[in-house]
């Protein structure tokens, strides 16, 4: 079994049974490994104990992070920056493109991509010349799929299978610092680019719910919407879909896996500021 699945099962297993508190020990027995391995494995995964990872998955925790991240997008929005935690700026310039364009699905482009390790298990990138197009993880470890969602989505697109084109990009990925921001290039409606916008603007170690997106948009009756764009966000990771939860603080819903999510909020909450600022280039319909 690889690293990333122990790990994923003693997170299910945490958020079956964390009203319990299990120690060590008990988690260690539930994915077959002793308590000193799944302490190093976990920690190097995660970032943080299984102790510590314990406490962010209560939902009294989650709730305080609401409470305390209740007027992040707020602040973002007066200043253009994602908030006092955060050290680099947010860089976000978006192209318009016409309707034509949008429904080309990518006509003309070459995406290259490949598959890279990531601290939450491998990962599919997409590239064009224009920036980042695609970042997802396989569920169920099932690649094909992965890939074939990539081609429908760009389904206008040429496509490179090219690990080394995109090896260097997914290196920089998962860093702390950066050297310059990230470039996306997203296809999506102009509704879309404005939620997945909206998403760029929470700092790591916030979470905000749907109803607080759709309030930042001038949209308060359409969180269904905003949640509808948000599990359509092509770029995982990056532009982070992770840092939004229910309205009573559930970590549910979550394109590639609730675990992995849990996984990823524990990563960020070990590790200030965010990896990396980005630009956006956008294709989307007038």
């Amino acid at each position: 079994m690889r690293d990333y699945d122990r790990i994923e099962r003693a997170i299910h297993f945490l958020e079956d049974h964390f009203d319990r508190q299990p120690d060590l020990a008990q988690v260690a027995r539930a994915v077959g490994l002793s308590s000193f391995h799944l302490q190093r494995l976990f920690s190097r995964w995660v970032g943080i104990s299984p102790k510590r990872f314990l406490q962010f998955l209560t939902k009294e925790h989650a709730k305080r992070l609401l409470d305390r991240s209740r007027s992040v997008l707020d602040a973002a929005g007066e200043t253009g920056l994602s908030g006092p935690s955060r050290l680099h700026d947010l860089f976000v310039s978006c192209e318009a493109v016409t309707p034509g364009e949008y429904k080309s699905r990518g006509e003309g482009l070459t995406i290259r991509y490949g598959f890279h390790p990531s601290p939450f298990g491998d990962c599919l990138l997409g590239v064009t010349e224009r920036g980042i197009c695609w970042l997802a993880f396989p569920t169920n470890g099932d690649r094909t799929e992965t890939i074939e969602a990539l081609h429908d989505e760009w389904r206008g697109a040429s496509f490179a299978r090219s690990p080394s084109a995109t090896r260097t990009l997914a290196n920089r990925l998962f860093t702390i610092s950066g050297s310059g921001p990230l470039h996306l290039f997203l296809r999506g409606t102009n509704f879309q680019i404005k939620v997945w916008e909206a998403l760029l603007r929470i700092p790591p170690g916030a979470v905000v719910t749907y109803q607080d997106l759709a309030r930042r948009l001038g949209r308060p009756q359409a969180a269904r919407a905003v949640g509808r764009a948000v599990g359509q966000n092509p770029i995982s990771f990056l532009i982070p879909c992770h840092r939004v939860l229910g309205k009573g603080g559930e970590l549910t819903g979550y394109r590639w896996g609730v675990a992995r999510k849990k996984a990823i909020l524990g990563w960020e909450w070990a590790r200030q500021p965010a990896p990396h600022p980005c630009r956006i280039s956008s294709t989307s319909p007038s």
